[in-house]
């Protein structure tokens, strides 16, 4: 089965963009090429187990199995060395992208307390989004009695559009709630 998102993007967003932005061909029109979901947590240089904590949420949310990240340099400061994980992060591409946007716009956001909608100022100029995500509780898929510990995440959302415009445009018909 096709995901329901891609089936709305395919037969009524598409069309939509092609008529607001006047584009004449339709590979023009942006579409959603990769989303990034990435958990940084510096705590894991002292309990490397919250690493692996994290991970297998990470894995349950994105339905992926997530690389472990590693620092790159040494900071006294931080008692970090190189080479120690610190992060986990999964590239999310095709059907399982579209399912997790799907699920992330319809389900989780809404579950977010006091909720006003995304910032509209989170682009980078080329069309991508990102977004900031303070609790993983928020997923259906993370059962809240075996969390042991609340954490953040960045989501990234990659467009093929050419300036933020068209991916803020391409991002609303994809029902991503913006703030006002």
């Amino acid at each position: 089965m096709r995901p329901r998102l891609l089936e709305r993007y395919e037969s009524e967003v598409r069309a939509r963009l092609s008529k607001e932005f006047r584009f004449e061909n339709v590979h023009q029109v942006p579409r959603l090429s990769k989303i990034v979901v990435n958990v940084g947590l510096g705590e894991a240089t002292a309990n490397p187990k919250l690493l692996d904590k994290a991970a297998e949420e990470l894995a349950l949310i994105t339905g992926q199995k997530p690389a472990i990240r590693r620092a790159r340099k040494s900071v006294a400061n931080f008692k970090l060395r190189a080479g120690q994980a610190v992060g986990a992060v999964v590239t999310l591409r095709g059907e399982r992208m579209w399912e997790f946007f799907d699920r992330l716009v319809s389900v989780s956001l809404p579950r977010v307390r006091d909720f006003k909608g995304v910032s509209p100022r989170a682009f980078d100029g080329r069309g991508n989004y990102s977004l900031g995500i303070r609790e993983q509780i928020i997923f259906p898929e993370v059962d809240y009695d075996k969390v042991e510990r609340i954490t953040g995440m960045n989501v990234t959302v990659c467009t093929t559009a050419k300036n933020d415009a068209e991916g803020k445009a391409l991002l609303q018909q994809l029902g991503l709630p913006f703030r006002q």
